[in-house]
């Protein structure tokens, strides 16, 4: 389930929003989405996507009938034959269910699993165009630099913590085994500090550093006279990002390393 659906959930909850919970409860064949999908649709707004076309306008009609209703009879269930019913392609059987938004309703749904934990270090041009494309995903993002001033000034959502902190390269012990780190500073030797901290713990599942393959071969170079284990450095992806996509921009750098960490974190 995706974490913006539940966080605005609740939300909308704590505000008394009227809305209504549209989730996949089974499904049989090819579908757009699977069980435990979940979509949330107010009179002005919807959130979420339980696979788009012809099926969601349809469930997102029936909520908003449903919401002028007497929404303590409105949940119920469907089953809906894509092809036959929608003419669909994906020819599959979903069963939907629609239901108010409740404190009972919220309760029920299991806590979103996140997709991965990463540590970022960096809120320059290159962090911030990552954060906006982890803004949409199902992930915990400490967001970590020395710099207040470099934070933007809007807030970031819930699922992503900004933490000014020196020195910025302690706080890698704080992460859970597996996370994922990213270093992308202003500074080589804090990057150096930050990617040596990381390259001892050992238990990364993902370890990226901006720069280029002589930035690498550099860093390499120290921490081989500094003892760090050579299979860690075997594991050190720098440059950063999925090969093949050209470009400087941040907003595309942004793309290719974000793609590289769903990689790496779906195998």
């Amino acid at each position: 389930m995706n974490r913006t659906v539940y966080d605005t959930a609740r939300a909308w909850l704590a505000v008394q929003r009227a809305a209504m919970v549209i989730d996949v409860v089974d499904f049989k064949g090819s579908v757009p989405r699977e069980t435990g999908t979940r979509m949330l649709v107010a009179h002005d707004a919807v959130v979420g996507t339980i696979g788009g076309g012809h099926l969601e306008l349809q469930a997102i009609d029936e909520a908003r009938r449903l919401l002028g209703a007497d929404r303590s009879a409105s949940t119920h269930e469907r089953e809906i034959a894509l092809g036959p019913t929608l003419g669909q392609c994906c020819g599959g059987v979903l069963r939907l269910r629609w239901q108010p938004l409740s404190a009972p309703t919220l309760a029920a749904w299991p806590p979103p699993a996140p997709r991965f934990h990463l540590q970022l270090y960096g809120a320059g041009h290159v962090g911030r165009a990552i954060v906006a494309l982890l803004a949409g995903i199902d992930c915990r993002v400490q967001w970590i630099d020395e710099r207040d001033s470099e934070f933007p000034a809007e807030p970031s959502p819930l699922h992503i913590e900004r933490l000014c902190v020196e020195p910025v390269e302690a706080e890698v012990a704080q992460a859970p085994r597996a996370a994922c780190f990213l270093v992308l500073t202003h500074s080589h030797d804090l990057d150096l500090r930050i990617t040596e901290a990381i390259l001892r713990r050992g238990d990364f599942a993902y370890l990226g550093l901006i720069g280029s393959a002589t930035k690498r071969a550099r860093f390499v170079h120290r921490f081989e006279q500094r003892g760090i284990d050579a299979a860690a450095l075997q594991r050190l992806t720098c440059p950063i990002g999925v090969p093949g996509i050209e470009g400087k921009e941040p907003a595309v750098i942004a793309v290719a390393v974000v793609a590289q960490l769903l990689q790496h974190t779906s195998a």
